[in-house]
């Protein structure tokens, strides 16, 4: 993104802005929001904090005000409004309420406030914990407030942790659409007591081809609809139409020309079940269908998208409160546009594509703005042909989650892995990135994720703008630890800014060119290269970057946010964690295992075939002057000799020798291990051990290759 990109975080106001030549991220947004540790406040500020399984890890900003009895947090409005949505947390098991006061006057309504719909747990999700802590509740004021007035929230009956507050100027209802058929003339509850399913089927039996009008109310459906085709289903607004049901639409398939707008669907889900189709669209609402305007809240999943969902637009919709993901396009998505949506609040990702059993091909997530998805990405692509990913505003990602996610990772099979134009673009990131306690290190703000295949597709990721990513920007992974190759990635026009640890984090094998990427406020290093288990992560300096040249200096630990790039150990060893290759390896005995630290681990190359070489990538140039090389220790390995030359190269192509072919004796009784002194003056970053002969077994061995700056 150019340098007058930025994000603005001002009075609490979380917006993006962009100059001319570049849409602004995110979505154009009917409300405004305000953070609570913006507004003045009686209560307790608490935050920031990143610790997965705290109240402000998950909050907005990662700072919230929690609020005792008696206590107020006071919003300065910030636009014309009547009504305000509040995200808010309280402890588990309680409920209770807040008091609203509008320029210190007590409303007579007040915001119901529960933990019935937070404190997920998914145990079979590796890495998770309780987690969900927030949910969302509207309130219509009954009175229009303007710019600076204030609205006070007040708790009874239970502490609040407040987080933030929406501010809408919410229109007065529609009316009834000339010839469309309305629920209630077949029979449908407006007051929300009676079963309104039947009334919702007969209407869409009547309207083929039309309208069904859902009048301002309540309509609580106890079964899902299906059949459901050549047909609009049309509220009043978000605010006034509202169908409790937490399965509106369950179908395998539709002949399409479904569209949905205009009211809300509430549901009852408390925990998530995965095998049960909890979901405001499960399956198919067929081609040529949209979904606008409309209002999800606690559900599974807003809409898990399967079979023909061909031109599908989704668009100017809230998807709040799921227990798990807020859109999946579980394969087969042919032209979809995802467009315009505001997510917060997601247990899952907030928004995906699944390339299973067909892939998802000439599909779009853009401009849209989310946050705070819980347990995994802002915006994740699992596979999929020609993909785009445009001018979406991603902001606090928690436990297992980038702000974006390009993946091969499959969960299942048969899974169609990235393929043709992967195109990222755009796209502004905030306080995104988090620990994968998995892994035992983190995410990145932005993450390309060899999982369980190589990247064959091009990852084009352009205009990008990472703003106080607690860990790194860019990742290039494979999450798998398997070591697929992370490549055809290039990285043009990038803002980093405060990011906690470096700017790339390579943790692959692979390559990515990356031009016009600036950085500033770069917590430890600019660069973390340390593919795993073995390999090279080529990192080509396309011109134009600046500000993150620098390189961390130990494979071995991990940079901790802000601790800097410290002065490395004169006595580490250069090797452990480095990028191994051979010319060949015997079964299981791969390269890597010679840089591993374990000294039972061991690389074996083809057997009967010298001379055999194994070449370390030490990362850069140093003046080594000793390797250590070892075999297992246990005494069941028997006495032998390997002869081997020492070979250095600067530049990965041009080797000389280091040290000439000597034979090195092993032995159990001494610890198996031999050292080789290297000349005074030694320079090299690759360094190549070519062996001979072995008089133990035909063929080179080695268990540790370390090497050392002190002789």
């Amino acid at each position: 993104m150019p340098a007058t990109m930025v994000v603005a975080l001002a009075a609490g106001l979380l917006t993006a802005t962009a100059p001319t030549a570049h849409a602004a991220a995110g979505a154009t947004l009917p409300f405004t929001s305000v953070e609570a540790e913006s507004a003045t406040t009686t209560g307790t500020k608490i935050g920031p904090d990143y610790t997965q399984g705290t109240l402000a890890s998950e909050a907005s900003g990662r700072q919230a005000v929690r609020l005792a009895a008696g206590q107020r947090v006071e919003f300065t409005v910030p636009r014309a409004a009547n009504a305000v949505n509040v995200a808010y947390s309280v402890p588990d098991g309680q409920s209770g309420s807040l008091n609203v006061y509008v320029n210190g006057t007590k409303l007579a309504k007040t915001i119901v406030v529960t933990s019935k719909y937070s404190y997920v747990d998914t145990s079979w999700i590796p890495g998770a914990k309780t987690h969900h802590f927030y949910d969302n509740a509207r309130l219509l004021l009954g009175q229009d407030v303007q710019p600076g007035d204030e609205v006070a929230l007040e708790p009874t009956g239970t502490q609040v942790t407040v987080d933030v507050a929406d501010f809408e100027q919410v229109a007065a209802p529609a009316t009834q659409p000339s010839g469309s058929v309305s629920v209630t003339s077949k029979g449908a509850d407006p007051t929300g007591q009676g079963d309104s399913t039947q009334a919702f089927r007969d209407a869409i039996s009547a309207a083929q081809g039309g309208v069904v009008w859902i009048p301002p109310g309540e309509y609580k459906l106890t079964s899902s609809l299906n059949g459901v085709q050549n047909v609009t289903l049309q509220g009043a607004g978000s605010w006034h139409s509202v169908v409790r049901t937490s399965r509106f639409i369950d179908q395998s398939s539709s002949l399409g020309n479904v569209h949905i707008k205009d009211f809300a669907v509430i549901g009852e889900v408390t925990e998530r079940v995965d095998s049960n189709p909890d979901n405001f669209v499960n399956g198919s609402l067929g081609a040529g269908s949209s979904v606008s305007g409309m209002w999800l809240q606690h559900l599974k999943v807003g809409l898990w998208l399967m079979g023909n969902n061909d031109n599908l637009i989704v668009e100017n919709n809230r998807f709040l409160d799921m227990t798990a993901d807020g859109l999946n396009l579980n394969g087969n998505a042919r032209g979809v546009k995802v467009r315009n949506n505001f997510l917060r609040n997601q247990g899952d990702d907030a928004l995906a594509m699944w390339s299973l059993y067909a892939p998802d091909t000439n599909s779009s997530f853009e401009n849209n703005t989310i946050t705070q998805p819980n347990l995994a990405n802002g915006i994740a692509i699992y596979g999929g042909t020609d993909i785009s990913v445009k001018n979406n505003l991603i902001s606090d990602t928690n436990a297992l989650g980038s702000g974006i996610a390009i993946s091969n990772q499959k969960f299942l099979d048969p899974f169609h892995p990235l393929a043709g134009m992967i195109t990222v673009d755009g796209n502004t990131l905030v306080r995104t990135g988090a620990m994968n306690p998995n892994w035992n290190h983190p995410m990145g703000a932005l993450r390309v994720d060899s999982y369980d295949s190589a990247i064959e597709a091009q990852v084009r990721i352009t205009n990008t703008t990472i703003t106080d990513s607690p860990y790194s920007a860019f990742e290039f992974v494979s999450g798998s630890g398997r070591g697929y190759d992370a490549k055809n990635i290039t990285i043009d026009g990038a803002t980093v800014r405060n990011t906690g640890t470096v700017v790339v984090q390579a943790e692959a094998p692979g390559a990515a060119t990356m031009r016009n990427v600036t950085a500033t406020g770069v917590g430890a290093a600019g660069i973390y290269n340390c593919p795993y288990p073995s390999g090279t992560f080529t990192l080509t300096d396309g011109g134009g970057n600046s500000g993150w040249s620098s390189t961390w200096s130990d494979c071995s630990t991990w940079p901790q946010p802000g601790q800097g790039n410290p002065d490395p150990d004169p006595n580490r060893n250069l090797a452990k964690g480095r990028a191994a290759t051979a010319t060949g390896s015997q079964d299981v005995y791969t390269p890597g295992k010679a840089v591993d630290g374990d000294a039972n681990s061991y690389w074996e190359s083809t057997n009967n075939a010298f001379p055999q070489s194994l070449t370390v990538d030490l990362g850069a140039t140093e003046s080594v002057r000793r390797l250590v090389l070892k075999l297992p220790p246990s005494s069941a390995w028997g006495a032998r000799t390997q002869t081997l030359t020492v070979l250095g190269s600067t530049d990965g192509s041009n080797y000389s020798t280091v040290v000439g072919s000597t034979g090195y004796r092993f032995d159990p009784a001494t610890g198996n291990t031999a050292t080789v002194a290297l000349p005074s003056g030694t320079s090299l970053r690759h360094l190549r051990l070519t062996v001979t002969a072995n008089t133990g077994w035909p063929a080179a061995q080695f268990s540790e290759m370390e090497a050392y700056l002190t002789s």
